[in-house]
């Protein structure tokens, strides 16, 4: 983290510097504005490499995803009994639609910053602390971070070198955004497919600081798209979630009431 304690300290002295002195002729770069411009380049370039392992322009512009899967949930490192079946839609940036059970009977829909359950017995907001909990990871995921926090000018770029994640040695990258978020990404430094995401967020109740991880393992090309088939979440280093994939495809024709959760609640509640 020091490369970012330079930027800042850089910019603090710019900042804090009188009108006259900084209208003079621009002074040759220092050592420390040099090492931190260098270390952001190898920052980007591993997370361009990434882009371009995970398919570059088409994973880029995909037009939705739809997964097939199951699910099993862990409480302190123990996992429940039996597993969920679920099935997916993800199309960028803000809708999500989540049907579980072989019946598809419960449907989980995240619209812009609302969420939604359809059950039998119709339809309802999500609790407050469920939407929070699921926009927090779509806001800091690989996704976001590639195609907003990267466009961004403001967003730092750090390199932090190369650490094992997953029992692969990986390139290490953090990314700070101007609001003073940060979501690290470890990438495979053979393959450039990355291996976790963390970010970390402050508890709103208790105050205290949370880490939230995923790590994707068991890639396989679809499409030409190298996809995850297995995604283990953790919270506090603890495995909350381990997630299969089943089946996955790109950029489908979609039904056109997919994201109308009244059509679903009448098709339930029948």
């Amino acid at each position: 983290m020091g490369s970012r304690i330079l930027v800042v300290a850089m910019g603090a002295v710019l900042i804090g510097a009188p009108l006259t002195a900084r209208t003079q002729a621009p002074q040759p770069a220092s050592p420390a504005t040099d090492d931190a411009a260098k270390n952001a380049a190898q920052a980007r370039a591993v997370l361009d490499a990434m882009v371009k392992a995970l398919g570059g322009d088409a994973w880029l512009n995909m037009k939705n995803q739809v997964r097939e899967g199951h699910y099993a949930v862990f409480f302190h490192g123990t996992p429940d009994l039996g597993t969920t079946q679920f099935y997916e839609f993800h199309v960028w940036p803000d809708h999500d639609r989540t049907e579980f059970t072989k019946h598809r009977d419960v449907v989980q829909f995240f619209i812009g910053r609302q969420g939604w359950e359809v059950t039998y017995r119709g339809k309802k907001p999500l609790p407050a602390d469920q939407v929070e909990e699921y926009l927090r990871r779509r806001d800091h995921s690989i996704e976001t971070a590639v195609k907003v926090w990267m466009k961004d000018p403001k967003t730092i770029l750090i390199y932090e070198g190369q650490q094992l994640a997953e029992r692969h040695l990986a390139d290490t990258v953090t990314l700070i955004s101007a609001q003073n978020e940060a979501i690290t990404i470890q990438v495979d430094a053979q393959t450039h497919l990355p291996l976790r995401r963390t970010f970390q967020w402050r508890d709103a109740t208790y105050h205290d600081k949370n880490t939230d991880a995923e790590e994707y393992d068991g890639y396989r090309p679809v499409n030409g798209l190298p996809t995850p088939y297995t995604v283990t979440r953790f919270k506090n280093d603890e495995m909350t979630r381990q997630i299969f994939i089943d089946k996955v495809s790109f950029n489908q024709d979609l039904p056109a009431d997919i994201w109308n959760v009244d059509a679903v609640e009448r098709r339930i509640k029948k």
